[in-house]
């Protein structure tokens, strides 16, 4: 999961929560309303109405509009808290034969409110139960105090544990989810390297080079490049001194080339590079460099008396046209072949192929 999405979760469910708030409210609301239906005094019922009215606009705008944000919890609590507290305050002093009950019973439907749907928001409680609880005690001028101050203290209490819980919880799960995104992301890093040689695999390529097209207008240029008698090599040394080559080679590659250059691991004893916002003099240059650090490394090769006692390489370069990134590697894998054929330890670019290029029987 991605810090996006934990953020989007968490944002999804701030509006269910408000929409579970508002829900309630309207629902409570509608039942007190039971009452005056059928009265002819409309302004006895002013408050709830105005409860039930703000709540069902809010809530439908929520449902009309799920991708708008809504900042409004702390806010929309406070409001529709004072108008609760206008609502116990209105029926307390019109019906008059009301007693303490009254006070309480009205204080717990707030509670009930809060409880379920603001659970997690301990700010937005707090504003919509303060306006109610404030009334209550002041209507009541001290008769059931106690009793009051229970109903009041009890649930507090117990909803302030349990938010203290859950913040312990969403940080140990936010915690959790950044560090599982950061293993994802090592991985996916590791998934597009070659583990001898720590360069790009032929994944790691794709991946930059589809960043590459997008971003970075200009000309590019496939170098493909080859160690000359490598299967010699290998066979006579040893595939741990021809690891062990393989990982020098890279490196002098690695060096050689700009940073912003892609080097890449294409094959067993071949590589690729991809030559960025380059022109054509420029990356014969940077090709022939290549060579002459390979060769500079002086790795031992006795098999490869036909070119050199070290290790060399053979390359062919080619430009990309069009974006056509497949066809410029077909290019240049032609002219590597016909440098090797033409002696290896060479440079040859696609430009300068010859119309009907001899082709060797020995090649590796």
């Amino acid at each position: 999961m991605k810090l996006q999405s934990y953020d989007e979760l968490k944002h999804s469910k701030y509006r269910l929560s408000l929409m579970l708030f508002l829900f309630l409210n309207v629902a409570v609301s509608l039942f007190c309303l039971l009452p005056f239906f059928g009265t002819d005094n409309p302004i006895n019922s002013l408050p709830v109405t105005l409860v039930a009215g703000f709540s069902t606009t809010l809530l439908a705008l929520c449902l009309i509009a799920p991708n708008l944000k809504f900042p409004l919890l702390n806010p929309v609590a406070l409001l529709l808290g004072a108008l609760w507290a206008w609502h116990i305050n209105h029926r307390y002093h019109l019906v008059f034969y009301f007693d303490g009950s009254f006070l309480i019973i009205s204080l717990l439907s707030v509670f009930f409110i809060s409880a379920i749907a603001l659970s997690d928001y301990l700010l937005a409680f707090c504003l919509h139960i303060t306006p109610p609880v404030l009334t209550v005690l002041l209507l009541d001028d001290g008769q059931h105090l106690m009793t009051i101050l229970f109903t009041i203290t009890l649930p507090l209490i117990g909803f302030s544990l349990h938010h203290l819980m859950r913040r312990r919880f969403d940080t140990f799960t936010l915690r959790l989810v950044r560090q599982l995104y950061e293993e994802k992301q090592s991985f996916s890093d590791l998934s597009m390297l070659d583990p001898l040689t720590g360069l790009y695999n032929r994944r790691g390529l794709k991946n930059r080079l589809d960043t590459i097209m997008e971003n970075h207008a200009g000309s590019h240029f496939v170098l493909l490049l080859d160690i000359d008698h490598f299967k010699a090599y290998n066979d006579n040394y040893g595939h741990a001194m021809g690891d062990q080559a393989l990982a020098r080679v890279s490196v002098a590659i690695r060096d050689a080339v700009r940073s912003r250059d892609v080097v890449t691991r294409y094959g067993g004893e071949e590589f690729l590079v991809l030559m960025t916002n380059v022109n054509a003099s420029i990356a014969m240059k940077l090709a022939e460099r290549i060579r002459q650090y390979v060769v500079d490394l002086e790795i031992p090769h006795r098999f490869n008396d036909k070119v050199s006692t070290h290790v060399t390489i053979s390359a062919g370069i080619a430009p990309i046209f069009a974006e056509d990134f497949d066809q410029a590697v077909a290019n240049a894998d032609r002219a590597l072949y016909v440098a090797k054929n033409q002696g290896r330890n060479t440079i040859l670019a696609w430009e300068d192929l010859p119309k009907l290029a001899p082709v060797s029987s020995d090649l590796t």
